[in-house]
């Protein structure tokens, strides 16, 4: 296993755990997602974790390739499966939203993981992404935080026009930032 996964296994209750010692913090970004995230429809969260950002949001299905974080999504009443978001197991045009929070970041490539959003999304679907952006506040502050720096050190950042050109080159249309503070940024896209 590799040790960005080993990780997540093994420090699944820290990595849950950090977002309770930092309330002001996740308070925030789910706020900045809440106004992003549509509200009707099937939602998925690729990357779903703990279902720390699904369960608040009214998301009903998530996918992660982490057995002890989705086991505390499931808890949380999100139905998750084992797995990665550049396979997903679902059919095509399914979706409503799909909502990405800080996964882009752990990904070695991208760009399918983009491609499968846009081929899950029915015709007028939301991609909703929210990530830390590279030499962004936050980047710089929880890199070497004990608890986030475990997951952290193994990190691609992306700037935000890198993250819209992968919008754009999946095919998605009105690309636009829906919010944007102290290095975290809110992007959504639709299928058209």
């Amino acid at each position: 296993m590799n040790p960005l996964r080993q990780a997540f296994e093994d420090d699944a209750d820290d990595y849950d755990r950090w977002f309770d010692d930092h309330p002001h913090i996740y308070s925030a970004q789910l706020s900045m997602l809440r106004d992003a995230v549509p509200t009707e429809g099937l939602g998925l969260e690729i990357g779903v974790g703990s279902g720390r950002f699904a369960a608040p949001l009214g998301i009903s299905l998530g996918i992660d390739p982490s057995h002890a974080l989705a086991a505390q999504a499931r808890a949380r009443g999100v139905e998750t499966v084992i797995g990665v978001g550049e396979h997903t197991p679902f059919r095509g045009t399914t979706c409503d939203a799909i909502l990405m929070m800080t996964v882009i970041c752990f990904l070695n490539d991208p760009f399918p993981v983009f491609q499968e959003a846009y081929r899950l999304l029915k015709t007028n679907g939301t991609l909703v992404l929210g990530f830390i952006e590279r030499d962004g506040e936050i980047a710089r502050k929880y890199q070497n935080e004990d608890i986030k720096g475990r997951f952290l050190r193994y990190v691609t950042y992306y700037s935000v026009d890198e993250v819209t050109a992968f919008y754009r080159d999946a095919g998605f249309s009105e690309v636009s930032i829906s919010q944007r503070a102290r290095g975290f940024a809110v992007i959504v896209g639709k299928k058209l």
